[in-house]
């Protein structure tokens, strides 16, 4: 069972960490650290969660923009989910990205943080668009397991499972999970931390899907995706722009932590 001391969370990373793809900016996001701290609070209804994600943040702006603020929380336990942004990047070094988790990893642990990341699914089967960048996703992997076990920081394999990969556990822009795949990547921390009533369950397969999309319907979606996605995504990059300029840490402080209505575990697809 988790150690009761689980009394302050805090959450560092990019767009996933901060919810993009569970949930609307105008509605609010969710997330899978929000789901993650409504497990913690089950067990722990005084636990306070803070969150300092922000979408587009790269391994090395996450360390240098979130670390020192998370430090001063002086969490009991924090997720660090970094480096997707760097693997779609033309210079993507994964070397270079392993440095950066290993300082905040080192840093955390050094202060007694309890630590826990994930590895990244392999995003070529959700989006074949993405299949040059295979390659990458091995590479980005293998440095986060390697840094990880330096500092006995807990690993949640959400690569290792074809669950993962359910086109149903994404969102529409195919980058982002959606509200299903927040929630299995919740529970898949919630499995490492050991927190009271976590389990294997998130890495079952979800069930037959009924929906049969028409041709009109996926050339529907392809020409969604490519000019509600692809093009802006593309546009940002030729200009120099990210999608975080401009945007704070939705939670920058640690706050208690409620039940959303909106946020109840999700056992199978809406």
């Amino acid at each position: 069972m988790s150690d009761p001391s689980f009394a302050r969370y805090v959450a560092l990373g990019d767009s996933q960490s901060e919810g993009v793809g569970d949930g609307t900016d105008d509605t609010g996001l969710i997330g899978l650290a929000d789901r993650l701290a409504i497990a913690m609070a089950r067990s722990n209804p005084d636990v306070r969660y803070a969150n300092l994600a922000v979408r587009g943040k790269l391994a090395g702006q996450v360390r240098h923009e979130q670390l020192e603020a998370a430090l001063a929380l002086r969490p009991d336990v924090a997720t660090v989910i970094a480096g997707v942004n760097d693997l779609l990047r033309p210079d993507f070094d994964a070397s270079a990205v392993g440095r950066h988790l290993d300082a905040m990893f080192a840093a955390l642990i050094a202060q007694g943080a309890v630590v826990a990341t994930v590895t990244v699914p392999d995003i070529t089967r959700i989006n074949p668009v993405t299949r040059p960048l295979g390659g990458r996703v091995v590479a980005l992997n293998e440095e986060i397991r390697a840094v990880a076990r330096r500092h006995g920081v807990l690993v949640a394999e959400t690569a290792a499972h074809p669950v993962c990969t359910d086109p149903r556990m994404w969102s529409w822009d195919r980058l982002h999970a959606s509200a299903l795949g927040h929630q299995r990547i919740a529970d898949a921390l919630a499995e490492v931390l050991d927190l009271p009533g976590s389990g294997s369950g998130w890495t079952e397969p979800l069930p037959p899907d009924p929906a049969q999309r028409g041709v009109v319907a996926a050339v529907a979606t392809e020409i969604r995706w490519v000019t509600g996605f692809l093009a802006p995504w593309v546009l940002r990059r030729l200009t120099g722009k990210s999608s975080g300029d401009g945007r704070v840490a939705k939670r920058p402080t640690l706050t208690p932590v409620e039940a959303r209505p909106d946020a109840v575990t999700l056992d199978s697809p809406a």
